[in-house]
Parts: C-alpha cells; structure tokens; sequence
C-alpha cells in the first residue's frame, strides 16, 4: 500500500526524492518487521484479556504429561495476533501487484480458518479433539491443490494475463503442456541436477509441501515457544532466497532460477519474523497464550507455500528438519503401534510418547530444555540450508 502511494506522490510532487526509499525492497522489508513486531507486542495485551474474557482456553487431554496439566485454562487461538500482525504489516509494506504474496496470504488465512475451527471445537463445544481429522484433511487438501494449481502455472510467469494464458495453452494442448524449467525439482549443492515434475508432478509434490509443513508444524507446537521461534528463523531464511531468487543478478550468479516477482516475498517473511517474534513474548515459558491451531496450521502453510514459489522444497525440509523429526515420530507411532497390534494382540510403542518432544520430557528434560535445544539443531539447519546458495 504505501508503495503504491508515496509513487504516487512522487508523480505529484518530485521534488520529494526521499519518497523514493519506500520503493527499496529490503527497506519495506525491514519496516514491515518492525511494524508487525509493533502491532503484535501493543496488540498481544489486549488479544490475551479478551480471550481470557470470552473463556477460550486450552483444554488438557486426559493422556497428556503430568507437568502440563497445570496449563489447562491457559488462552489459546492466540495464533490470531499472528496472522493480524502479519497481514496488516504485509498489506502496508507489499507490492500490491504481486501475486505471490497474494496467493501466500490465501493460504496462511485458509488454513488459519480451518484452524480456528478446530479450535473453537475445542473450546466451546469443550471436546479435546477438535475437528475430526478426515474433516480437517479434506479442507486442507482443498486449499492445497487449488494453491498447487496457480502456482503451477504462475512461477515462470510474469503476470496474472500470462497465467490465464498458460492455462488457455494447456487446456487447447489436451492437458499435455510441458512445464518450463522452473517448474523442476531442484537438488541442493548442485548447479545443474534438477528433476522435470511433469504436470501431476508438480501438484502432487506442491500438495505434500503445503498440506505437510502446516500439519508438521502443527503437531510441533506442544511446548511453550518451541513452534514460533524455529518458524521466525525458517521463514527469514527463505525470505534470503526469495530475494536471491527474484534478481535475475544473484539467481544466475548463484545457479537458481529466476522467478520474477519473488523477491516480494521477502517482505511477507519480514512480517512473519517479526510478527512471530512479538508473540514469543508472550508465549515463553510459562506461556500466556497458546498459539492453537488457527496459528500453527496457518503459519505452516505459509511457509511450504514460500517453499514452492522459490524452489527450494528440499531445502525446506533441511531447515524445517525438526518440523520433519515431529511429524515423523508421530506417524513412525501410530503406524507401529498399530503394526504390532494386529500382529501380536498388543500394540508396542516406539517412542515413550509422540511428538518427538514429549519422548524426550518423559525421558527427564525439562521443557524448556526441549526447546532451548531444538532451538539449536533448528540455527544448526538453517545455516545448512544457506549453505546451498554457494556450495553447488
């Protein structure tokens, strides 16, 4: 928004040059930081007060561990704040033509819908379980291929003109175009290996990224700051190539693809970071407000969706990797269990307790020791996942 104004009164009023620092990238990107952690930390009060008013805390299951019991009551759906501090400082700071952040937003809110229905299940209807999972999967796997659709057609493309035309082509070829290079699946620390998804390719693998990220780091958000800060430190690192990705310059130095209009992205990843980081303030331990699902779904989404539009899927994975491990242990769990069950009448565990954080607190860490150290391995792999962008 202010892009497009302060553009506007350049055209008015040129001899206010100074105007012009609204149209750097990395200068909106940093301001809309700021600005989401302005809105999130003078907003986090007040959003904290009417959830307490209107009685929407986290109700506790019964096989849950015994030091979180105590947390029953806490306010949840504070993932809310999140998604507002976000939106409103990207909707400030963004190009409003570009369509990436558009289509991002889409699915952040999408799923952040799905969410705080799951949630408010939870805390009106009092059932712990929320939404019924198969419900839950069917709305996601409908915002996901629908975004898997756009962005199929949308990465090589400069405009919404040229998408519309790329669709028109595809469906007078008889369903048979072929996806230009950006489409494929890039392997990190090489220059030149990248797989040709093919057309159902690319929506399958678009579908796992989106609907995968917002479940895995779902499940990750059982202790107090564990989820939000590993978000913060993911989503800077893929607004690093979402910039280097949107100049032709760094992309061609670098051996990436070039995908114009993705360096606005750069300035949603700014909001998320900041954003995130005014609603760790809140949620560190003891936590006053849980980010529930309306939070954790949607940020997930956000994150996979980024993924895809600057090809780097891998990657996500390699710096999400204790989003990965989380969701990992819980389907490594559940399948086993069920496993030994039919084989042996008993079902057999393979972790004391899934997610993967749990085993670990039912080993002896305390919870903040939990997440101090995936804090760590996450900087760990993110420093990983940069290496890519020089060692090919």
């Amino acid at each position: 928004m202010l892009p497009a104004l302060t553009q506007w009164l350049l055209e008015l009023y040129p001899q206010y040059g100074f105007l012009r620092v609204f149209q750097y990238l990395t200068f909106r990107a940093v301001m809309g930081a700021m600005t989401a952690l302005i809105i999130g930390l003078l907003a986090g009060p007040w959003v904290i007060r009417k959830l307490r008013e209107l009685k929407i805390g986290q109700p506790v299951r019964g096989y849950a561990m015994e030091t979180h019991l105590s947390k029953s009551g806490t306010p949840t759906m504070g993932g809310v704040l999140v998604l507002l501090a976000i939106t409103l400082s990207t909707l400030l700071w963004m190009n409003l033509s570009n369509r990436f952040i558009w289509i991002v937003l889409v699915v952040m809110i999408g799923f952040g819908a799905i969410g705080w229905a799951d949630d408010w299940r939870k805390v009106v209807r009092k059932d712990p379980e929320g939404m019924p999972s198969r419900e839950k999967f069917l709305w996601q796997t409908i915002i996901g291929v629908l975004a898997a659709f756009y962005l199929m057609f949308s990465i090589s493309e400069t405009s919404n003109y040229r998408v519309l035309m790329l669709v028109y082509d595809w469906v007078s070829s008889g369903f048979s175009i072929s996806l230009p290079p950006a489409a494929s699946l890039l392997v990190p620390f090489f220059k030149e290996i990248s797989y040709p998804l093919g057309v159902v390719g690319f929506l399958v693998l678009t579908f796992i990224v989106i609907v995968g990220s917002s479940n895995a780091v779902n499940l990750t958000d059982g202790l107090d700051g564990l989820a939000i800060m590993p978000v913060v430190m993911v989503g800077s690192a893929l607004g690093v190539f979402a910039y280097v990705t949107g100049s032709s310059v760094y992309a061609n130095y670098l051996y990436l693809p070039h995908i114009p209009g993705a360096g606005e992205l750069l300035v949603f990843c700014a909001a998320m970071a900041g954003a995130g980081l005014a609603f760790l303030w809140f949620n560190a331990h003891p936590a006053q407000v849980f980010m529930g699902d309306v939070g954790a779904l949607a940020l997930g989404g956000a994150l996979g969706t980024i993924a895809v539009i600057v090809r780097q899927e891998i990657v996500l994975a390699i710096m999400g990797g204790i989003f990965v491990v989380e969701a990992l242990s819980v389907m490594l769990q559940v399948t086993y269990f069920k496993y030994t069950k039919k084989r042996t009448g008993t079902g057999k565990r393979l972790f004391k307790m899934a997610p993967l954080h749990h085993h670990f607190e039912k080993n002896g860490w305390r919870e903040t020791q939990v997440v101090v150290r995936f804090w760590i391995i996450t900087m760990l792999l993110i420093l990983v996942g940069l290496t890519t962008l020089k060692l090919r």
